[in-house]
């Protein structure tokens, strides 16, 4: 060995010993307020979902954040983006959370975590991985011992990923969430005692802690529902609360009469679902509320200060009062004060004014927005009918159709087919539906049945010995409430005809769409109705964002460079535009594919534009 790379690897050895050693910094809970190396502290934190947002642009949003006047942000950590499959975890690429909390550092921002294992989020069944519903023993979010024996194996991955990175050993992260709105649950399901709910809640605050992480623990729930939700030994925070004097109260009941006081959720925007109206919260509102925060001294978090998109199939799904579906949309932009994009909004412009009035320190420059681009008529060279596709996919066989679980199957779509033997005419009836399905009767397109519009039937006419297909989309698990144990996708219950099961022999096709299969035919002919792949390609000289124009079609998914970009519903809006983030994009040959399920218009071309549009509402619920 050389005296040199003695040198440096003995540099090397003390850098990485003294980042892991280092304790000069300590945050603490006492005397009623946040401490940060003995100062006291108001945590300004915005919420940033690293999965939702593509790993080149987690710095940017950061600094845009800093920018801003915030001084931390919280991100969820979803349980079910890390367990690939049982036992299969990956921490690597986009899913990298040492880097997103590295990246935070370097920038000057402390770190809170949301571990859950529950998350709401208006993500796919909270975060919860969907084979948990298939163990039959299994009950999540109870005190259930195969369901926290599954808890107890994620916490324990994701402590190996923060534990490091604590600020006890010289990083950022400075509080760890226990659970998630866990109050509102509680009460949502009266089933179980509440001496059971909490019994549930600190045996995860407990893994939590036998896990090795040291960070401080808080709760998160409205503020009337302290009582169900928080767990002894973390500090209650609310959520939505803007009555100052209840936060106080609240707080001073459940934690040792005495604060600090803080706000885990405030809402500068709101989440919104296919067919429903793009809500809005004036910038004034939020920045009125923000003053009174700073104020009273009252430490805050934005839920969202940057939504970003729900990506692939990521998006979940809500429910109303009469206990509808409400799918939520590809993106995310929550009217967040950092658009989808990334831009500074008018509300970005206005907290950053508001925050910089209030401190002594100038604030570093807002950074750029990432370069717009725009492509037209960009044309479809290539197609695949999805009736020509499952020619080449073994199908599972059973007497009745099996759920998406069942079939080993996370995500996508299923075709389930049968032969109905006798000629019928009448009603088909799948009440079982999860989601959305279109119906074919020899090859030929009959109708549409849907959960959202709660439409579970269709007069059909049949002949005998004729193909029954179903093509069936799971539009996203819900994610909120007590209806997130009802969460099987496909078909799950028997299909009716004339109120007479139809079974004795039904074949599976397993559509998942982890990738899009490889296509050697030239487009076709159109035929209305027919669900199919496009497959166009286009050169670019310059990469950048850009939002493709889904105004034409009418509901499917696309992929761009072999990445999902999400789904589109354009028959019913708001969103009409998909965000394509330019890192994505490449200098020279490109692809782009759609899976269009509806198909009733001839699009012979695709374009993008450098306008995103999520609040044009097409049609409502």
């Amino acid at each position: 060995m050389t005296m040199r790379l003695y040198i440096a690897l003995l540099t090397l050895f003390c850098t990485l010993f003294s980042f892991g050693q280092n304790t000069s910094s300590t945050f603490e809970i006492k005397n009623g307020e946040f401490y940060l190396n003995n100062k006291e502290f108001k945590i300004h934190s915005g919420e940033l979902h690293y999965s939702r947002v593509p790993k080149e642009y987690w710095k940017h949003r950061l600094l845009m954040m800093k920018a801003m006047g915030l001084n931390a942000v919280t991100t969820y950590v979803f349980w079910n983006y890390h367990e690939e499959a049982p036992g299969k975890w990956n921490w690597s690429g986009e899913k990298d959370l040492k880097k997103f909390i590295k990246t935070a550092q370097e920038i000057g921002l402390f770190v809170i975590i949301r571990p859950g294992p529950y998350v709401c989020a208006e993500w796919d069944f909270g975060g919860y991985p969907w084979w948990l519903q298939n163990d039959k023993n299994l009950e999540i979010r109870t005190d259930n011992q195969a369901f926290l024996e599954e808890c107890n194996k994620y916490i324990v991955q994701l402590a190996k990923q923060i534990k490091p990175l604590e600020i006890q050993n010289g990083g950022p992260v400075i509080m760890v969430q226990v659970e998630n709105e866990f109050g509102s649950y509680a009460v949502q399901r009266p089933d179980i005692s509440l001496d059971q709910h909490r019994t549930y809640s600190h045996k995860i605050k407990k893994m939590i802690v036998d896990a090795g992480i040291q960070s401080k623990l808080f709760t998160s729930d409205a503020s009337s529902l302290f009582k169900e939700g928080s767990v002894l030994g973390a500090l209650p925070t609310a959520n939505g609360e803007d009555d100052v004097d209840r936060l106080k109260k609240s707080v001073n009941q459940y934690h040792n009469r005495q604060g600090p006081y803080m706000v885990a959720e405030y809402y500068p925007g709101w989440l919104d679902h296919w067919a429903e109206p793009f809500p809005r919260v004036s910038t004034e509102k939020v920045v009125a509320q923000s003053k009174k925060y700073l104020d009273n001294g009252v430490s805050f978090n934005y839920y969202m200060v940057h939504g970003g998109t729900n990506f692939a199939f990521w998006a979940g799904a809500n429910y109303d009062n009469n206990h509808d579906i409400q799918p939520d949309l590809t993106s995310y932009d929550y009217d967040a004060p950092i658009s989808e994009a990334g831009w500074a909004t008018p509300k970005y412009n206005a907290l950053r004014a508001l925050f910089q009035s209030k401190s002594s320190e100038k604030f570093i420059e807002v950074p750029k927005a990432q370069p717009l681009i725009e492509f037209k008529d960009i044309k479809f060279t290539k197609s695949l009918p999805i009736f020509d596709f499952v020619k080449t996919i073994k199908p599972v066989v059973a007497a009745q159709p099996l759920t998406f679980e069942t079939l080993g199957q996370g995500y996508g779509f299923v075709l389930y087919r049968t032969t109905v033997k006798k000629s019928e005419q009448g009603k088909l009836l799948i009440k079982g539906l999860r989601d959305y399905a279109n119906i074919y009767v020899n090859g030929k397109w009959v109708g549409e049945v849907n959960r959202y519009y709660k439409k579970y039937d269709l007069d059909v006419q049949i002949p005998a010995n004729a193909q029954l297909d179903i093509l069936v989309e799971n539009m996203g698990r819900i994610n909120w409430g007590a209806e997130i144990v009802n969460n099987l996708k496909g078909i799950i219950s028997p299909v009716l005809l004339n109120d007479t099961p139809i079974d004795g022999h039904w074949e599976m096709y397993r559509l998942p769409f982890d990738k899009m299969p490889k296509m050697n035919t030239n487009i076709q002919a159109f035929e209305a109705h027919q669900p199919i792949i496009k497959e166009a390609t286009f050169t670019l000289k310059e990469v950048g964002d850009t939002f493709l124009d889904m105004r034409n079609f009418g509901k499917g998914i696309v992929f761009v460079n072999g990445r999902n970009i999400g789904r589109y519903w354009s028959k019913v809006g708001p969103q009409l535009t998909l965000y394509v983030p330019g890192v994505w994009l490449k200098n020279g040959k490109n692809t782009v594919q759609i899976f269009e399920q509806i198909n009733d218009t001839d699009q012979t071309s695709i374009s993008s534009q450098k306008e995103h549009i999520v609040d044009q509402l097409v049609s409502k619920k």
